[in-house]
């Protein structure tokens, strides 16, 4: 059986609760939910939806990176979002980070996110 190991990584905001940046699990990398948070401050970005999901999309690209791997390696990715009627802003910034060989991806309209945030954005990635 595999061994857990996690991943805090000093590049991205610290977590607002009980969870860690990640987990791995044997091939496998679960990366918890980003907001768009601003790593140097704990603050929220402000802005449109573009702007927060670039906010959302380094700070998972931090943890990526802390382990050696980009997105290329994302094998999943779930997006939360307030409001679908923002999906097309959050995919032109997703299609700069995500540009070949996609994930499977799930997105999902909730009725709020922490801190206020209009999208959250959580992937699984393979070593």
């Amino acid at each position: 059986m595999a061994q857990k190991q996690i991943i805090k990584s000093p590049k991205s905001p610290a977590a607002v609760g009980p969870y860690n940046h990640g987990v791995r699990c044997g091939d496998l990398l679960f990366c918890a939910g980003q907001i768009p948070i601003e790593p140097a401050t704990g603050n929220l970005v402000g802005g449109d939806i573009k702007v927060q999901t670039e906010r959302v999309l380094e700070n998972v690209k931090a943890i990526l990176e802390s382990q050696g791997l980009t997105f290329a390696n994302v094998v999943k990715s779930t997006v939360f979002m307030v409001n679908l009627a923002d999906f097309a802003g959050m995919n032109e910034v997703y299609a700069r980070y995500f540009t070949t060989d996609f994930p499977a991806r799930s997105t999902i309209q909730v009725a709020a996110l922490p801190k206020g945030a209009s999208v959250e954005i959580e992937v699984v990635a393979h070593f």
